[in-house]
């Protein structure tokens, strides 16, 4: 019987993409990116189609075309080349915007502000998602490009409309909202206000009836294999500024396109891996998810046609590969007025190619689970989700790559999915949990799971009010006297402010999590607090000094100490395993100021939490981020170097190669009595030692793939 045909989606896993400009179809040389698509090895090219540009000759004038068409198919000539490479052809769509014709045809197709004024920008008009501009208007382009072109499928670059902040008045999102509510559209953003939140929750609604209703329409027209697919990423608070439910939009997707393209100021480069984790396993495991990769300037500024520097974009690749993502490129202009670019990828992407067998049809292994949800980062988040939500997160997760301990980000909703995996569980500040939710999380903990969790996690209703007994807390004996206190953040240089010059006292009984810092009685800390007692197994284990003056050093003594304030409470748990609890914000210090000290404490706690017996250890110099997948009866290991990539604004210049590296790992398999290295293409033999096994690499440059077998 012959092999059924896996459709594009499942079998695709490099993608090209030049965002064409205006004035490209007038002077765009197909062989020069014939070659580059061949150099990389690219198997899909993802094709400027229409939108707020076309670049083919709709039928429909009000479609803006290109200015330099001038009356050509250029979509038509970049595809038949693609296809003649056999490539398949994705079309790129942007669709929040129009112009002033459109605007003047359909005018109640447009957003308007609470003055009745037309919301614009670049002088081009937003589209309202409650329009016909998203019921007729886009579903009749995306109908012209599947009957005229064929495409595999469609990516859309920004179709979510307003974001959360700006609120559409115009007639149709008045009407609607009031047949749907019985209300009147909220006066201004405020999340006190009860109708707001009630808009939010309905704007999510449409997004994903948006998504439902533009697949509906590309498969009845190309096909059940034609897919749309919106730009996603993993940047919960991005996402939730545009109503995008990362969750809820994966699980109605084939493929996920991601749009992240760059690091962001705050993050290092362990951001990619875990984007990819992340999207990853809040789908299917074994989703494809092309992620969109700048070779252009991409820093605190960016530049939209020059060359950003080779070492940044290709780690920034390697990361993401590591954690599971598929390799995409993309430059701005076809011009190639700085052609430094286009060799930045190739060498990442003719080793993907080579070792693609390795990179799918894989599981990721970690002991380490660390909660999110979108609803958290909302409703709890609020008009501060970086702050509450995204520093604690950034904190741990910083913390675990730099102690090379892998996990796995997992979403609310998904425990039980991946509870049998890991050891430990970790709620950065989850402070909104559903009884769903909180019911998994008691039960990974009655079967021997150990739990570290910070701040007001599990104590908020969905709408971010207090619960009056929070069901997670009295599970843990925990009672919560008193919310956060201390300062939110001590940006000032001024040494005569010193609210935050505040310290941990380490426990005279010292407790095993600061074995690290038996020569130093205080830590650092500098953050907020919440006053808890308990009433079970977990015990206080550092005491709170609070703030005294840094200068003059003179007065730069201790004038008290609150011992009765606890900053970290530690203990067992009835099922077998261990809690600690932050009720010091260690970690979203940690996220925003990244003392090392602060990165330490949280990689301790953890890993006192998972009785120190780590499934995977890698000894040797440097920041190395460590990613470890089972396929079949083979491990395969990432070792990713990110020695020197941590300062913003992100160009890094240079790889400093390291090493050697002794590699320790937990594995029954006797039979594993070999590594083979991807990158240095050499094998070494393996050594073991009871349950474990162990090698030693000698030296990484960017990177280094293994595979035990």
């Amino acid at each position: 019987m012959a092999e059924k045909i896996k459709p594009w989606y499942e079998n695709t896993f490099r993608f090209a993409q030049t965002n064409f400009t205006e004035d490209d179809p007038a002077s765009f040389d197909v062989d020069f990116w014939r070659e580059q698509w061949k150099k990389t090895k690219a198997q899909a090219v993802v094709i400027n189609g229409g939108g707020i540009v076309a670049y083919y000759p709709s039928r429909y004038l009000l479609h803006y075309q290109a200015q330099f068409l001038n009356g050509t198919d250029f979509f038509a000539e970049v595809a038949a080349a693609a296809r003649e490479d056999g490539l398949k052809v994705i079309a790129r769509m942007d669709t929040n915007r129009a112009d002033s014709r459109f605007l003047q045809a359909y005018p109640s197709w447009f957003c308007k502000d609470k003055q009745g004024k037309y919301i614009e920008a670049a002088g081009r008009y937003y589209s309202c998602v409650n329009s016909g501009y998203y019921t007729e208007f886009v579903p009749d382009i995306l109908r012209e490009i599947i009957e005229r072109y064929h495409p595999e499928g469609f990516t859309d670059n920004n179709w979510k409309g307003l974001d959360r902040k700006t609120i559409c008045y115009c007639e149709n999102c008045q009407r609607k909202f009031r047949e749907k509510y019985g209300r009147e559209l909220p006066e201004k953003p405020d999340w006190n206000d009860e109708t707001y939140r009630i808009w939010v929750r309905w704007n999510y609604e449409i997004r994903l009836q948006i998504w439902d209703y533009f697949n509906e329409v590309v498969q009845e027209k190309g096909g059940k294999d034609c897919v749309w697919c919106g730009m996603l990423n993993a940047d919960q608070i991005e996402q939730g500024n545009r109503f995008v439910d990362i969750k809820k939009l994966l699980g109605k997707s084939k493929i996920v396109f991601c749009d992240q393209q760059g690091r962001k100021a705050n993050t290092g480069m362990e951001e990619n891996a875990v984007n990819g984790s992340l999207l990853r396993l809040a789908s299917e495991e074994g989703m494809i998810v092309p992620e969109s990769m700048a070779n252009y300037v991409r820093g605190r500024r960016t530049f939209r046609l020059s060359a950003n520097p080779k070492e940044e974009t290709r780690l920034w690749m390697i990361e993401g590969i590591a954690g599971g993502i598929s390799p995409w490129f993309h430059h701005v202009g076809a011009k190639g007025y700085d052609r430094r670019q286009y060799e930045t990828p190739v060498p990442v992407f003719q080793w993907h190619e080579a070792n693609e067998k390795y990179l799918y049809k894989r599981q990721e292994v970690a002991q380490v689970g660390i909660l999110w949800s979108q609803e958290n980062t909302d409703f709890y988040g609020r008009e501060n989700p970086k702050e509450r939500c995204e520093l604690p997160w950034i904190g741990f997760t910083k913390a675990l790559t730099k102690h090379r301990i892998p996990f796995l980000p997992i979403h609310a909703d998904d425990l039980r999915k991946y509870a049998n995996r890991i050891n430990v569980l970790i709620l950065p500040d989850i402070a909104i949990l559903s009884e769903r939710q909180t019911q998994s999380i008691k039960e990974f903990c009655e079967a021997g799971g150990s739990l570290v969790l910070s701040g007001l996690s599990g104590t908020l209703s969905q709408d971010g009010e207090p619960l009056p007994n929070p069901n997670l807390w009295e599970f843990l004996g925990l009672r919560l006297q008193k919310g956060y206190q201390g300062p939110t953040t001590n940006d000032s240089g001024n040494w005569e402010k010193y609210e935050a010059h505040s310290y941990i006292r380490i426990s005279e009984n010292r407790h095993d999590i600061f074995s690290r810092f038996e020569d130093t009685d205080i830590l650092a800390f500098g953050g907020r607090y919440c006053t808890v007692e308990s009433v079970e197994s977990l015990k206080p284990i550092g005491s709170y000094i609070p703030p005294f003056p840094i200068f003059p050093p003179e007065f730069s003594w201790i004038r008290e100490e609150q011992k009765e304030l606890s900053l970290l409470w530690a203990g067992e748990l009835a099922g077998g395993g261990r809690c600690v609890y932050l009720a010091g914000d260690f970690d979203r210090c940690y996220g925003k100021d990244r003392l090392p000290d602060h990165g330490d404490l949280l990689a301790d706690v953890v890993n006192w939490a998972n009785r120190d017996e780590p499934l995977l250890t890698v000894s040797g110099p440097g920041h190395l981020d460590c990613k470890l997948y089972r396929q079949g009866e083979k491990f395969i290991l990432h070792l990713v170097n990110l020695t020197g990539a941590d300062p913003e604004p992100g160009y890094m210049q240079e790889i400093i190669p390291l090493g050697p590296y002794t590699i320790s790992l937990q594995v029954e398999d006797k039979n594993i009595t070999t590594a083979f290295l991807t990158v240095a293409q050499q094998t070494i033999p393996v050594r073991r030692n009871g349950n474990r096994i162990s090698f030693t690499v000698e030296n990484i440059a960017m990177h280094e793939m293994l595979v035990l077998q």
